[in-house]
């Protein structure tokens, strides 16, 4: 599905004029963003609801309701979607190392006056029997990965390998939905795979590819925390690569159930 820069894909079509009522605009592409969507869509009285995805998976997934595929341009470019398409609610559960979509949307709220509302999955910590190691950037996790392991199942996402596209030395595993584009790691394997995975998968993987360090960003949740469990049983050093900063002020949950609550308010 090809970007639409003026209207959402769904029942009313692509381009139509903003319908009365409310109308919740999810900046989406997590676990969480799906779940919201699926819960307005399935509630009495239900709010028209739009969910905006990046476009950086080739065929996603859509959510039920209407669907917008493509970035905004900008913080003014958001802030003038809002205005045209008669958004009166603005959600934020986009994926928590997207930085700059949250601080656009912070800034497009301020902008429109429409109120927002962050969903963030909390963050993963270390627990009993865990070896981790952990970094600010993944510039950072790249310098500090040699001297952790030698075979690396690297699950920051295909976005970021550039970043390690330098190390010639260490094997590197590679899951994604669709092939990475250079530049890559020299030494690298890709596992064209689209998840959940189970713990028995995340077991089998580092036994089958002999994983000596996985390397991850904290994208919290439960949905990829798996990796983290059969690492810690497997005895593998894990780096991970903190959160970035998020806009200051804007109120923030981890709950679906409350963001529900707070679009009823």
């Amino acid at each position: 599905m090809s970007a639409d820069p003026t209207g959402p894909v769904g029942p009313t079509g692509p381009g139509e004029p903003a319908a009365p009522g409310p109308h919740v605009l999810i900046l989406g592409g997590t676990t969480e963003a799906r779940r919201l969507a699926e819960s307005l869509a399935g509630a009495p009285d239900s709010p028209r609801v739009t969910t905006s995805l990046a476009g950086r998976v080739a065929a996603p997934v859509l959510p039920p309701g209407e669907t917008r595929i493509g970035g905004f341009g900008g913080p003014d470019g958001l802030a003038a979607w809002i205005g045209a398409h008669g958004v009166t609610h603005l959600v934020d559960a986009t994926h928590p190392f997207a930085e700059r979509m949250s601080f656009n949307a912070a800034a497009a709220a301020a902008l429109s006056g429409v109120p927002l509302l962050a969903l963030r999955r909390p963050g993963w910590t270390p627990g009993p029997g865990d070896d981790w190691h952990f970094a600010d950037s993944l510039t950072e996790a790249a310098t500090l990965l040699p001297g952790l392991g030698t075979r690396a199942f690297l699950t920051t996402g295909r976005m970021g390998l550039h970043s390690f596209a330098h190390l010639t030395e260490p094997w590197f595993l590679v899951r994604s939905v669709d092939p990475p584009a250079a530049p890559v790691p020299p030494r690298l394997e890709v596992l064209l795979a689209r998840g959940p995975f189970t713990l028995a998968d995340e077991r089998e993987l580092l036994v089958r590819h002999r994983i000596d360090l996985l390397v991850t960003k904290d994208s919290g949740g439960s949905a990829t925390a798996p990796k983290l469990t059969a690492a810690r049983e497997a005895g593998i050093p894990v780096l991970v690569v903190r959160r970035p900063a998020v806009p200051e002020g804007v109120p923030q949950t981890g709950s679906v159930e409350e963001v529900q609550d707070w679009l009823s308010a």
